[in-house]
């Protein structure tokens, strides 16, 4: 891979770009733009998938649906994205009863530019691999995680690492141990901690 192409990679700022979209909630097509997202201070979950009309996806995109109230109560906005059209997108959230609860936007990239661009372009079969991204209100790059075809994510980790970021961004002298979730307790880095962390924990 070329300098020019290599993907954006974690703490890295997300370049702005704009993906044609259908929105289930207006039932209609629209354009959404990075740039735009990020004067609302949104986070925003890149959530790429293969294909429609496929297994796995549908069953990954009915548990973020289930998810996305409380994601958007962390400030989220949450993108679903595949190299499919927008028509196609309207098509299987219309027959797919998986889908009858998706409210949030379903990105097209059937060129694969963005695809590219968060490095989950398969180019032997032209679709994406699962890749979840959070970038930040800020626009910075916070999580990437990228799974093969035939494994699909848990929308409750998704949630546990959007809040665990989103409360970072306004503790940024604490850490979040493994295993985080909100309203649990964090770490403070010192120098007292160094080998001690069971016991910081335990306090």
């Amino acid at each position: 891979m070329s300098e020019e192409k290599k993907a954006i990679g974690v703490g890295q700022s997300v370049p702005n770009f704009e993906l044609e979209v259908y929105d289930p909630k207006r039932s209609d097509f629209g354009k959404i733009s990075l740039e735009g997202l990020m004067k609302e201070k949104k986070w925003v979950i890149l959530y790429f998938y293969p294909a429609d009309f496929t297994f796995v996806c549908p069953t990954e995109l009915a548990d973020i649906s289930n998810k996305y109230e409380e994601l958007k109560k962390e400030g989220a906005e949450i993108i679903s994205i595949s190299t499919d059209t927008k028509f196609s997108h309207l098509a299987w959230k219309g027959s797919e009863k998986l889908l009858e609860s998706v409210k949030y936007l379903m990105g097209a990239d059937p060129t694969g530019v963005l695809s590219r661009i968060f490095g989950v372009y398969d180019e032997k079969t032209g679709l994406a691999l699962r890749g979840t991204f959070i970038i930040a209100p800020d626009g910075k790059l916070v999580s990437s995680e990228v799974n093969f075809y035939n494994v699909g994510r848990n929308a409750d980790e998704l949630l546990r690492k959007v809040s665990a970021n989103n409360y970072l961004s306004t503790h940024s002298d604490e850490v979040c141990p493994s295993g985080w979730t909100k309203g649990e307790k964090t770490l403070k880095p010192n120098p007292q901690m160094v080998g001690k962390v069971f016991e910081a924990l335990n306090k």
